[in-house]
């Protein structure tokens, strides 16, 4: 049975950085195609940032050059650097993987899911 546990979310005024992870057991995390979702309220879920086995990363427009996703085999953790945060950064993020070794920044992409570390960014 996957399992993806969240960690590190918080507030935090705009202009900072918070650090989320994401703990993954049940899951051949080597072979693997993961990201990072966020919902504000009223909003869809929107991919945020991917990474696959062999390290390639996606990310969306507008978190570019701002958040960086990265992973530990050895930990069987994901990782999501955000830095210079915004305002509209908040929400509630969530730590997603695919059952396969390919996914995309759309939400069916993936199988599983965590259940969330809220962000909230005051200005």
């Amino acid at each position: 049975q996957v399992q993806l546990v969240e960690s590190g979310g918080g507030s935090v005024q705009a202009g900072g950085s918070l650090r989320l992870s994401c703990a993954a057991s049940g899951y051949t995390f080597s072979n693997r195609c993961m990201g990072w979702f966020r919902q504000a309220p009223g909003n869809r879920r929107e991919g945020v940032a991917l990474i696959d086995s062999i390290g390639t990363t996606t990310y969306a427009d507008p978190v570019k050059a701002r958040f960086t996703i990265s992973a530990d085999n050895a930990k069987d953790t994901l990782y999501l650097q955000m830095n210079r945060l915004k305002p509209e950064d908040t929400a509630m993020y969530y730590c997603a993987a695919s059952a396969n070794n390919w996914c995309s920044l759309n939400q069916y992409s993936m199988d599983y899911w965590g259940t969330g570390t809220l962000v909230t960014i005051s200005s």
